[in-house]
């Protein structure tokens, strides 16, 4: 009797990554971004201060990659959180 083995290849997808981008405005204050960074996307201090700099000397930066729904709640947690403070402070996601 012959056996006949068969190779299946499955392709296992890596699900989409989406990078969380910070854009530079005239208003947020400085102390409000390194706090989000520190808070929201659990950067240290000196990562936070670094992260705050290329935002504000290159008008945005990523911050972090994440699963579409962790990005997502950034991003919402982000934006609430500067509108209770009166920042026009805007967050934005993107497919890495």
């Amino acid at each position: 009797s012959t056996s006949i083995t068969e190779k299946t290849r499955v392709k296992v997808k890596e699900p989409t990554r989406y990078k969380v981008i910070m854009h530079n405005d005239d208003f947020t204050s400085m102390e409000f971004v390194i706090f989000v960074l520190m808070n929201i996307f659990n950067k240290n201090e000196m990562e936070a201060n670094d992260l705050m700099m290329k935002v504000h000397k290159g008008g945005s930066a990523m911050v972090g990659t994440y699963s579409y729904d962790i990005a997502r709640s950034k991003v919402e947690e982000t934006t609430l959180l500067a509108r209770q403070e009166g920042f026009p402070f805007k967050v934005t996601m993107e497919v890495a």
